[in-house]
């Protein structure tokens, strides 16, 4: 189970890379939401809140077996925060580079209530809602720049 937990909360070895590894983390969530893209919204949003609640579940582990708080090692929050960030955009190669851009924004500068979320929400959830937020917020922007370009 150990190394079930490590291989998705790093999202395949990609939390171990010696500098970004939530940009890393991001980069290889691409092909999951490429895999997805095709999808009906509605099956979209049925995968999209299972693997919430596993990458939430999946991060409180994680936390435990690094013996760390948040670990930057931890990346399966970054692939939910895409895919939340992807929702209901064409699939066209433009969007989903903006939409990484997007995220990564929103993800470092932790717009409020992200802040809260990072700081004070502890275990999985606390890992995972602050990208979910990011990810809203990539989102909104995203759909506006699709509207608008």
């Amino acid at each position: 189970m150990r190394r079930f937990v490590i291989a998705f909360a790093t999202w395949g070895g990609t939390g171990f890379s010696p500098f970004a590894s939530g940009t890393v983390g991001t980069l290889a969530a691409i092909p999951f939401y490429l895999l997805l893209a095709r999808l009906p919204i509605s099956l979209y949003l049925l995968v999209l809140v299972p693997f919430f609640l596993f990458a939430c579940w999946c991060s409180g582990r994680a936390e435990e077996i690094f013996g760390e708080k948040d670990s930057g090692k931890i990346v399966i929050d970054e692939v939910v925060g895409y895919l939340v960030t992807m929702t209901a955009v064409p699939l066209a190669w433009q969007w989903v580079v903006a939409g990484f851009f997007l995220f990564r924004f929103f993800d470092i500068v932790k717009v409020p209530p992200a802040r809260y979320f990072d700081q004070q929400v502890k275990n999985g959830y606390g890992v995972v809602l602050d990208d979910v937020v990011a990810g809203i917020y990539s989102c909104l922007a995203l759909h506006l720049l699709v509207r608008f370009w």
